[in-house]
């Protein structure tokens, strides 16, 4: 196959989206902005990206960062893993390499939170390093491009794909190629639909056009079923104040705020009552109130959860828990996405 990138980078010189990260494209900016879209789409995590910048301007700003307002300036993105190890990244940074992230590929990727791809991405962009950086978009693109049917989830096969995105990288121009890639990918060799093959620029190239099997393309390994988990959740509120329970600092949603909840159960109001007796909150006769049913998917686990509203009579909070009224679930307490429904309930009902 003849080299794409010509065809390629003049798709993306003209095409490209204005983007913060690309117009200022210093390492900690491709860092974050890597990080952050993980997971998440373009549009919806760039006023984050912005604010956390607005906060934490450079990584030395991050490397001492307190836990809550980082978990804060998260709060929406979810998966706080990422943020987590943004930080003690930036604390390695800062105590090994002067607070600037170092311009090796290797040592970049033995940064917590850096895998191959965000370590390909930093290398490239911000260093101009001659590296790979193959994403999921990458991958659709090169199985469509070359028919491959493999499966891309295969380590082998990925190494294969990479080999033969290196085949085509001008090492001169190797953050631009690699970006190419992936607005490709996200813009015209579109997944979970049809490919927009008449805006592709490689689309004379690509066999899997040719033989009309684009859409049967990339093949992946099926995805786990995701285990159910019934969730009871008791939204207990006093003088305008709501009972919030931290998190184990370990394990799912580890250090955050919720709602007192109890997992892998469905509670009857009765049975609730003595759950919050046996955490030393007074409920004597408290009504309970049915809350509306709700859903959060993690990536192997789905929450269905469902329980109560009520109002109890002034007393201190249990162990593990605080008192938080409107203006601090707003601006210092942070509650994971899972419970959106109930955040919005709760800022209705709090004065």
């Amino acid at each position: 196959m003849e080299n794409i990138a010509p065809a390629l980078l003049d798709w993306f010189y003209t095409n490209r989206r204005i983007l913060p990260f690309r117009e200022d494209p210093t390492p900690y900016h491709v860092w974050l902005s890597e990080i952050m879209l993980q997971q998440t789409r373009v549009s919806a995590a760039l006023p984050y990206y912005e604010r956390f910048l607005a906060a934490l301007p450079d990584i030395p700003a991050l490397a001492g960062c307190e836990e809550e307002k980082l978990h804060k300036l998260w709060e929406g993105l979810g998966y706080y893993s990422r943020v987590r190890n943004l930080q003690k990244a930036a604390k390695i940074v800062c105590a090994q390499y002067g607070g600037q992230l170092p311009a090796d590929y290797n040592a970049l990727l033995a940064l917590p939170g850096i895998g191959e791809y965000t370590a390909g991405a930093i290398a490239s962009i911000s260093f101009g390093l001659p590296v790979p950086a193959v994403d999921g978009n990458v991958l659709r693109v090169f199985a469509r491009l070359y028919n491959d049917p493999r499966l891309v989830t295969d380590p082998q096969v990925k190494r294969e794909f990479t080999a033969r995105v290196m085949e085509h990288q001008p090492p001169a121009k190797a953050g631009d190629y690699n970006q190419a890639l992936m607005e490709l990918g996200a813009l015209v060799c579109l997944p979970n639909g049809a490919p927009l093959c008449e805006q592709c620029p490689l689309g004379t190239l690509c066999r899997a056009r040719a033989a009309g099997t684009a859409l049967s393309l990339p093949q992946k390994t099926p995805p786990k079923a995701r285990r159910i988990t019934p969730v009871t959740v008791a939204l207990v509120l006093n003088e305008g104040r709501v009972l919030l329970q931290q998190r184990p600092a370990k394990g799912l949603l580890a250090g955050l705020w919720q709602p007192v909840l109890w997992e892998d159960t469905t509670l009857t109001a009765a049975e609730t009552a003595v759950r919050l007796a046996a955490l030393g909150l007074d409920c004597t006769g408290v009504h309970f109130t049915p809350l509306p049913a709700a859903k959060h998917i993690f990536t192997h686990i789905e929450w269905h959860q469902s329980g109560y509203f009520l109002t109890v009579p002034e007393q201190p909070a249990p162990a593990g828990c605080v008192w938080a009224g409107k203006e601090q679930l707003e601006a210092a307490y942070t509650l994971p996405g899972a419970f959106k429904v109930y955040k919005k309930l709760l800022l209705t009902k709090l004065l």
